[in-house]
């Protein structure tokens, strides 16, 4: 349960490691807000709230800003750097 790039760890919180994780198993996959929402947060969770744009701007500053892109309108999306 490690992050790194070019060999350096990145420390992430549990948080922002589950939203990375789910989104290198959904990799080159749109991924919508309200999915990351479901996989992210309790049932409860008020569904309206801004909380994962702020997640990934947090991680995305630890990443790097290319990281994790926005398809406006879509949701957000970890593209294979190979492909």
């Amino acid at each position: 349960m490690r992050v790194s790039r070019e060999g350096q760890p990145i420390p992430l919180t549990p948080q922002e490691y589950r939203l990375v994780s789910y989104l290198m198993h959904n990799n080159n996959r749109v991924v919508d807000q309200m999915e990351l929402t479901e996989h992210l947060y309790s049932q409860d969770f008020e569904r309206d709230s801004n909380s994962i744009e702020v997640l990934v701007g947090r991680t995305r500053r630890k990443l790097g800003k290319n990281s994790i892109k926005t398809r406006r309108g879509f949701g957000y999306i970890m593209e294979d750097e190979n492909e």
